[in-house]
């Protein structure tokens, strides 16, 4: 990446924009969907060149950032041309190979291992399996309000509210003692903070940083499935090592990368859609008097538009298996496609007034679970379930709840918020 300028220049045209510059990820929301609009605007998608870190892996010639909603749905849509699995689709170079035993889980996946994977762990995530964890979020949620108003009007959003029931639900499904809830904390936050120096202070130990906190991880739940396997219990872990599903299961690497991907992908995610959301309705209390009104009734659509606006992963990479041409765009073989989420859910040509906060918008067709397709995130629904029990107790027990001025991680990938002050 682009070492950090002391000051910011405006950006006034597409040119003056580099996504592979860190200060650009440090920009406010206003000055990044300005800078999105103008890469939407232009007659094909804009085309960066790889950013010099690479955790050790060959840089490539560049890629393709794909920022119109239309672009992504049909990307998402093409997973035999635009696929996951040739070097990775959370990261920008590709991803070397001491990194895959460890990240090499489903998302940077295609099929058929795509499938079989996903089909052994999405038992755990369907409606009705959801269902089962009702009470469980639901408890959790307003025990974390208790503790809120205990510790008194003061408090760390992100780290006392919007980070704890993410992180005790997806510990509690695999069976992982709360002793060990705040180790999974730490590591969860290197693996997706770690060009935040908050998380990791010299850039020049980001890939240590990153491996170690993927061996610290999988360590973690190897332990914990031998345990299973001698005496099985009723989490989710117990049933991935000791039931076949359709004749097949995790392998102890499978189950590694699995528990990585689920601890980061359903704990970092859902904290930032919380923290988010808190700072929406602080910013635009109608919609918080609206969704008062009618809670239950207007919490689905709510929860969508918080998403949207959220946006919590801002990409993922694709690489083109072959030439093909996209809405009138021609991808070469091998080349690689970013899927920047965020920006699509701001698409003024999909979103009526798309930076208006809208808790009643109808339809809300965004792309902050992911793209149609087989890299849908598996745990929307429990990410709803979770969002929707959290604010059901924010508002109803603690309704003039307000947050501060939040402070962001720096980062290209998530759309992170580290700390943010509330007041009530």
């Amino acid at each position: 990446m682009t070492t950090q300028p002391t000051e910011r220049t405006p950006i006034t045209s597409a040119a003056d924009i580099d996504l592979n510059d860190w200060n650009f990820w440090g920009r406010p929301d206003e000055e990044r969907e300005h800078a999105f609009r103008l890469l939407r605007d232009l007659d094909k998608p804009a085309f960066f060149p790889e950013p010099e870190f690479s955790l050790g892996g060959v840089t490539g010639p560049g890629y393709h950032a794909l920022v119109r909603h239309a672009d992504i749905l049909e990307a998402s849509r093409n997973p035999e041309v635009f696929c996951s699995g040739d070097g990775g689709a959370t990261n920008i170079p590709d991803l070397p190979a001491e990194f895959a035993e460890y990240f090499g889980s489903m998302i940077n996946m295609d099929d058929p291992r795509h499938a079989r994977l996903r089909r052994i762990v999405s038992r755990a995530f369907t409606p009705r399996m959801i269902k089962q964890f009702e009470s469980d979020v639901d408890a959790a949620a307003s025990r974390i309000v208790d503790e809120l108003l205990e510790t008194g009007p003061g408090c760390d959003f992100v780290t006392e509210v919007a980070a704890k029931l993410p992180l005790k639900i997806i510990c509690d499904m695999m069976g992982i003692p709360e002793k060990d809830y705040q180790f999974v904390f730490d590591r969860s936050n290197i693996v997706l903070g770690a060009t935040d120096p908050e998380y990791v202070s010299d850039r020049e130990d980001i890939a240590d940083a990153l491996l170690t906190a993927g061996m610290e991880l999988q360590q973690l739940v190897q332990d914990l499935a031998a345990l299973r396997m001698e005496t099985p219990t009723d989490d989710l872990t117990s049933s991935l090592v000791n039931a076949n599903i359709d004749g097949e299961r995790l392998t102890a690497q499978e189950l590694g990368s699995f528990f990585i991907l689920l601890v980061v992908a359903g704990n970092e995610t859902t904290r930032n859609a919380i923290s988010h959301g808190m700072r929406l309705l602080t910013l635009n209390p109608e919609q918080r008097r609206l969704w008062l009104e009618d809670f239950e009734g207007r919490a689905p659509r709510a929860i969508e538009e918080i998403v949207r606006l959220a946006a919590p992963v801002n990409y993922m990479r694709r690489k083109v298996t072959r030439d093909h041409e996209m809405n009138g765009n021609l991808y070469r073989k091998g080349e690689k496609v970013l899927l920047y989420y965020w920006a699509a859910n701001r698409d003024e040509r999909v979103f009526d007034d798309p930076l208006r906060f809208d808790i009643l918008r109808d339809p809300n067709p965004h792309v902050g679970f992911g793209g149609p397709g087989p890299h849908f995130c598996l745990g929307a629904h429990l990410a709803r379930r979770e969002i929707t029990a959290m604010f059901r107790e924010l508002l109803r027990r603690v309704p003039q709840i307000e947050a501060g001025e939040p402070e962001r991680l720096l980062s290209s990938f998530i759309n992170g918020i580290k700390h943010m002050p509330c007041e009530f």
